[in-house]
């Protein structure tokens, strides 16, 4: 029997099973894939390459501690910084989509990045640049804060009223500011339509388009990069959870991979283990489930749950329509832009949209169900800063595009658009790097089907569930689930459909396991919780 079994190996779950053992308790984590990570991990394709399967850049994670709490760098884990971590080809006039000429580019430094800004756009935006950078990037040195821990109602409170103390403002400015969409925000501060697009489409990353209320933080929030700067994993994106599972090792807990859940046993309202794909049954105290919440309800069984509860959950719990897609290139050189940076660009996140318009009508194929006629993308050259990642004489390049709806309503399937699909982006990346095309040699896409597929990303959305206001905070995934506890005592979540939510974090992982040994040390002292219900009638509190 273990004190714990963690349903998945996704690097949430992964950090949850250290701070588990960590704590002395004998955890096993079981995998369904033959590699740990789940979206943060990294497989050998075509011949020489080590190609990521889902992230590709670290930010959130080397801003939360937990790397250096569990030693990850002891463990093997080695970080090149992305610097600059943005680069943007723009066009040489503000208001035409024309072919780029020059580029603005991020950098760590806030002035070196304004200097960027000012030779592009003028100095007015890059004075403007700077206040906001400082601004934003010190409010959400503070949200990260409120990421960090439960989402209860008191640690938001706590925070944001930290935020309005940071920034002088009274309620109802600070929440207006929030609540309005990432576009007026840049309206408000910026005045060429080049750098609003860049940080636009930045903001875009979390899936909801920057038009749309209450998006002004996903904006906001990239200017803590001034603060640390992204981070490339040596050897690929999955060293992060190859690191988090030797450290798990070396604290006693072990990952069974090829042999995942195949039922998460309840019994009178108790969870009692996993029963795995092979069919080994692992008596359990404790289940943390690291994968989709949907998948985890599935895993359960309704039956096992209250009344309805499930059906709630359904309803209530959106997905949305997938995000993107994306394809992995083995090529023959680097994309050549225009300003480049003497190769420092392939540091970078290169951003690839010509205009918040051009974002706006691939968002609009997006919601009519179609594959945009004309995606965006994101583009990232990491085999310039890590060669091991590529043949030699070779580059890796991975390219996300955005927006590419799971549920089709053209009639075609993605498996026989697959390779359309992923030459538009490969034309994506040529318009603003000509001749890039032509040194791909080979293509490896991940259509939103494909996402579900390989990694179990339902309906294809990678951040699990969708990153909109009504599913943040103390109502992600629904609010009768925003303290990682399942209607199943014993039974737990973490992962991208916890708070914080999607991308490569680790938060929920961490937050997750102190919350079960907070339960399990509760558990322990039953005095105290009579004590407590005898203090409670007699205040008459009951």
């Amino acid at each position: 029997m273990r004190d714990v079994v963690v349903v998945g190996a996704g690097h949430n779950a992964l950090v949850a099973a250290c701070y588990l053992a960590a704590e002395g308790l004998d955890v096993e984590v079981v995998e369904r894939r033959d590699v740990v990570g789940g979206a943060v991990s990294t497989v050998d394709r075509f011949d020489g390459y080590r190609m990521d399967v889902g992230s590709s850049a670290h930010i959130m994670v080397r801003h939360t501690g937990i790397i250096e709490d569990l030693d990850l760098a002891d463990c093997g884990l080695a970080y090149v910084d992305l610097d600059p971590w943005g680069f943007a080809p723009v066009a040489e006039s503000p208001d035409a989509d024309g072919p780029a000429t020059q580029a603005i580019a991020f950098h760590l430094d806030l002035d070196a990045t304004c200097d960027s800004i000012a030779a592009v756009c003028g100095d007015a935006d890059a004075t403007a640049y700077h206040a906001f950078a400082t601004d934003w990037g010190e409010r959400n040195a503070r949200i990260f804060e409120l990421f960090c821990e439960a989402p209860t109602l008191g640690n938001v409170g706590r925070r944001m009223a930290g935020v309005g103390r940071a920034t002088g403002l009274d309620g109802l400015e600070l929440s207006r500011q929030f609540l309005t969409s990432g576009d007026a925000l840049l309206d408000e501060h910026f005045g060429d339509e080049r750098l609003k697009t860049a940080l636009a489409w930045l903001g875009a990353q979390s899936g909801p388009p920057t038009h749309e209320p209450a998006t002004a933080d996903l904006v906001g929030w990239n200017m803590v990069m001034h603060r640390l700067a992204p981070g490339r994993a040596i050897g690929g994106s999955g060293s992060l959870s190859t690191a988090l599972a030797e450290r798990l090792r070396r604290l006693g807990g072990t990952v069974r991979l090829g042999d995942g859940a195949a039922r998460i046993v309840a019994r009178d309202g108790r969870v009692r283990g996993v029963v795995t794909e092979s069919g080994e049954r692992i008596a359990a105290d404790v289940v943390v489930a690291g994968c989709h919440v949907l998948t985890t309800l599935g895993l359960v069984g309704d039956e096992a749950l209250p009344h309805g509860f499930a059906d709630r959950a359904r309803r209530t719990i959106r997905t949305g329509n997938g995000i993107g897609m994306v394809v992995r290139l083995g090529t023959t050189a680097l994309p050549s832009y225009p300003g480049s940076l003497g190769g420092a660009e392939h540091h970078a996140l290169q951003l690839l949209a010509p205009s918040r318009r051009f974002l706006r009508e691939a968002h609009g194929d997006f919601v009519a169900g179609r594959p945009p006629s004309r995606p965006a993308a994101l583009a990232m050259a990491f085999s310039a800063i890590d060669p091991s990642i590529a043949p030699e004489g070779r580059h890796n390049v991975t390219v996300w595009g955005q927006w590419h709806p799971y549920r089709l309503s053209t009639g075609e399937s993605w498996d026989a658009i697959r390779e359309r699909e992923g030459q538009k982006l490969i034309d994506a990346v040529d318009a603003a790097a000509p001749g890039f095309a032509r040194t791909v040699e080979h293509a490896y896409v991940q259509t939103p089907l494909d996402l579900e597929r390989e990694l179990g990303l339902v309906d294809g959305q990678v951040m699990h569930v969708d990153m909109s206001l009504d599913q943040m905070f103390a109502w992600r995934p629904m609010p009768e689930l925003s303290g990682y506890r399942m209607p199943v005592d014993g039974l737990y979540l973490t992962g991208a459909s916890t708070h914080p939510g999607g991308g490569v974090f680790g938060a929920s992982g961490r937050t997750a396991a102190r919350v079960v040994v907070r339960d399990r040390a509760r558990a322990a002292r039953p005095w105290r919780r009579a004590a407590s219900a005898v203090r409670r009638r007699v205040g008459g509190r009951t």
